[in-house]
């Protein structure tokens, strides 16, 4: 039987991949779930990808990317002329108030880094790119790092309490952050 031509095939997989995490997790992650969800023979998803790890690095870059252009596009955004509190406060409530499914899908491929080494780095880059991207808008390094940790554990806290967003509590707390 000849090889059937499947251009898209490996994107199929990693798109799977993002499908498989946001419904089971990470822990539900695996070569042969993969390849259920992509509709392609098990021995295509360790062709591609030899271990999981390689996999999580390719769905992570993938999610990554469309976090980053959302992000680029909040800092764009940035109105000079409003204190930098509220529109740090306009970013969290957007993030809160979307798709919460997707932003849970961020988190645990993130947080994944913690357990997968190998995904570190590509965590990492995100950060690191999330304060470029912000201190190239405001001119400060330290307070764009400060910022991004700031929204970022403030999102995961509400993402895990489900408490109510308050844009005045997010106010205080990132003026007492930036002093």
């Amino acid at each position: 039987m000849a090889r059937r031509y499947d251009p898209d095939r490996r994107q199929r997989i990693i798109d799977a991949a993002i499908a498989v995490v946001a419904e089971r997790g990470i822990a539900g992650l695996s070569h042969r779930a993969v390849a259920a969800a992509a509709d392609v023979p098990l021995g295509s998803t360790t062709y591609h990808f030899a271990s999981l790890d390689e996999l999580l690095v390719a769905a992570l870059r993938q999610v990554n990317g469309e976090w980053l252009a959302d992000f680029g596009r909040w800092v764009d955004g940035i109105d000079p002329e409003v204190p930098l509190t509220d529109e740090v406060a306009r970013l969290v409530e957007e993030t809160l108030t979307g798709d919460r499914a997707r932003v849970e899908l961020e988190y645990e491929l993130y947080l994944a880094a913690l357990r997968h080494e190998a995904v570190r780095p590509i965590a990492a880059e995100c950060l690191d790119e999330m304060v470029r991207l912000l201190a190239g808008r405001i001119g400060d390094l330290r307070t764009a790092r400060a910022v991004v940790a700031f929204t970022d554990g403030l999102t995961l806290q509400h993402l895990l309490t489900g408490q109510p967003f308050d844009p005045a509590t997010v106010r205080a707390g990132l003026a007492g952050v930036l002093g």
